[in-house]
């Protein structure tokens, strides 16, 4: 005896044209409840929330950004670490950080309760800034100068890591932010130490 086929022309054996049971039809209205809350919390949170930094964003051509940067660089050096120099600007000064394959230029040697409006682009391809230990995250974009107005609370020697896989030297792109106390003096790693940042007033 030969068993029907059923193809895609065929009707669906079964009961499905028949009304929902009263407790599939509260499941489903829950759930439906809790995808409009959801829905509703993120334009919420966006405006509410402390999870996006503020910040101005803008069009630069990412030569001239990285040869601004290299002009900031060596108007405050004060040192080198591996090639690298270490840039020290004053407190309330624009400052300057490119990411480029496959590292970041310069290293930052920041003051602790001093703020700074700090400058972030590519000059390449796109790169994923990550302040560790930090809760600091964010989308680095050739083209596009994100500034940021910055206020370390409390000093230590910070890593930059790129979490944006950006080719075969990703996991060496390592770079380093200084915060030091007042007397200018490099610290140790400090696993508890904070930064604040905020908009333009």
């Amino acid at each position: 005896m030969l068993t029907k086929v059923h193809t895609g022309l065929d009707p669906v054996p079964g009961v499905w044209w028949k009304p929902a049971h009263k407790a599939e039809k509260v499941w489903v209205a829950i759930a439906f409840a809790w995808c409009m809350v959801l829905f509703a919390m993120m334009p919420l949170w966006h405006y509410r929330g402390g999870q996006n930094p503020a910040g101005v964003r803008g069009k630069v051509d990412p030569e001239a950004f990285y040869a601004r940067t290299q002009e900031f660089a060596a108007q405050y050096q004060i040192g080198a670490d591996r090639g690298i120099p270490i840039v020290k600007p004053p407190p309330g000064a624009d400052v300057y950080l490119v990411g480029l394959t496959y590292s970041w230029y310069p290293i930052l040697q920041l003051e602790a309760g001093k703020e700074y409006m700090l400058h972030i682009s590519s000059k390449d391809v796109n790169h994923g800034f990550s302040l560790f230990p930090l809760n600091v995250n964010f989308q680095v974009v050739p083209g596009y100068d994100y500034a940021l107005r910055v206020t370390p609370t409390t000093s230590g020697d910070f890593r930059i890591i790129c979490n944006e896989f950006c080719g075969i030297g990703h996991h060496m792109m390592v770079g380093r932010v200084i915060v030091t106390d007042g007397d200018g003096t490099p610290v140790a790693d400090n696993p508890n130490a904070q930064v604040e940042s905020g908009g333009p007033q």
